[in-house]
């Protein structure tokens, strides 16, 4: 989408591009040393040198000879349908030059281009050294670009992997389309939801859907892995647009254009508004010492200049022990306080800046927090990720913090900041 100046095939891309990006729910602008890591805010897309994408051609209804040389074949795309034990179709995939194929799954190996991990938002940690199983796929998605106008990108559910195939075992959800053609689901499937009315400070959440192997559209299963497929949307299509949002049942990426991106706030913006907001020079009403947000560089780290809020009424202190006995955690922690200035009760968690410009629906100034985990950012933004019930687990949706991916919690998921200034 918008590649008319980039020409890169190289496995390391850049953080910023001209064209499309892929901002990951929970990061908040984290940039890990590996070139790949899953742990990455963004991934840019760039057009290749080299056309990479590939499109369906000879279909193998049985066993043969082709069918085998196509699936040994590493030089040969190709997808397997197990019908059973007795029977599985080939769909071999040839060349494409007129698009480029970027994928993306937790694998590390050669094929995937993006490596996203599990996101598991602070509260559902596990102690004891416990792991997490991984819900997405080693190989979970795939989206083919054009190379020339409009520059358009669809997604596919699953990847091809080292050896260029895919396979669809005898328990995966497929079916024969009525042209003769073979479709299927993933184990837990690739949601997609496009937001109504673009992304920007107007935009509402659309409808979730689930995305074929070939790119059809349909309504979500009973259960995340459910064998019984929804009803396909013959009206929807699987272009991505400007704030599509995809989930890999275990992380939610965000699909931003370079249209959306031009108008949408940079990091040099949101410190910008950062040192704007810290040469206010805003007070702590108790302790009546000056608050600041720490620079992006030290984010997540508190410090003694660090503001902190009452999520129930929203007034804006320094850390002090009022109305509580606990000390300060590095963690947003809710610790429940006697706010001096109103006297309401409630969770008391310290602030921190959004950092990923790529949520933000407009470049105002940071009013507003989600609650309970305290990243703060533009009254809008708060509005529209409250209304977006996100995927979680396999079956539950809730609307959830862009920057953490904590679960919101209160009537509007967010409170309005009040800070006092040394006029006050």
């Amino acid at each position: 989408d918008g590649q008319k100046n980039k020409q890169t095939n190289k496995k390391k891309l850049p953080v910023q591009a001209d064209g499309p990006l892929l901002s990951v729910s929970r990061c908040n602008n984290s940039q890990p040393s590996s070139e790949k890591g899953g742990r990455r805010s963004r991934f840019a897309l760039c057009r290749r040198d080299k056309a990479n994408g590939v499109k369906p051609s000879t279909v193998h209804t049985s066993c043969t000879p082709q069918a085998a040389k196509a699936i040994s074949n590493k030089e040969q795309h190709s997808i397997s349908y197990t019908l059973s034990r007795a029977q599985t179709v080939v769909v071999e995939y040839t060349h494409d030059s007129n698009t480029d194929m970027f994928q993306i799954g937790r694998s590390t190996e050669n094929p995937i281009d993006f490596v996203v991990t599990d996101t598991v938002a602070d509260a559902q940690n596990l102690s004891d050294g416990q792991a997490v199983q991984s819900t997405i796929s080693r190989f979970a998605c795939r989206i083919i670009c054009q190379r020339h106008p409009p520059f358009s990108a669809r997604i596919y559910a699953a990847g091809f992997d080292s050896s260029k195939n895919i396979f669809l075992g005898e328990k995966a959800a497929k079916w024969r389309t009525p042209d003769g053609q073979m479709d299927g689901l993933t184990t837990n499937g690739v949601l997609v939801m496009h937001p109504r009315q673009g992304f920007t400070q107007d935009s509402r959440p659309g409808v979730w859907r689930e995305i074929s192997v070939c790119g059809k559209v349909f309504t979500l299963r009973e259960t995340r892995s459910a064998q019984q497929r929804g009803q396909m949307v013959d009206s929807e299509c699987n272009k991505l647009v400007d704030g599509s949002l995809i989930d890999l049942c275990g992380a939610t990426l965000l699909w931003r254009t370079a249209e959306g991106l031009a108008r949408t706030p940079t990091v040099k913006h949101l410190e910008a508004l950062r040192q704007e907001f810290n040469a206010g020079r805003p007070q702590c009403p108790v302790g009546f010492n000056t608050l600041a947000f720490p620079s992006m560089r030290h984010k997540g780290v508190l410090d003694e200049k660090q503001p902190w809020v009452y999520l129930r009424c929203g007034h804006v202190h320094g850390y002090h022990c009022w109305g509580g006995r606990r000390e300060p955690r590095v963690e947003a922690e809710s610790q429940e306080r006697e706010c001096p200035m109103c006297r309401t009760q409630g969770a008391y968690v310290p602030l921190w800046l959004g950092c990923e410009p790529a949520f933000y629906v407009d470049a105002e100034p940071p009013t507003h927090a989600f609650v309970p985990c305290g990243h703060v950012c533009s009254e809008k933004t708060t509005a529209y990720w409250s209304q977006i019930s996100l995927p979680h687990g396999t079956q539950a949706f809730h609307a959830a913090c862009p920057f953490c991916i904590h679960p919101l919690s209160g009537e509007t998921g967010s409170v309005r900041l009040i800070f006092q200034t040394p006029l006050d």
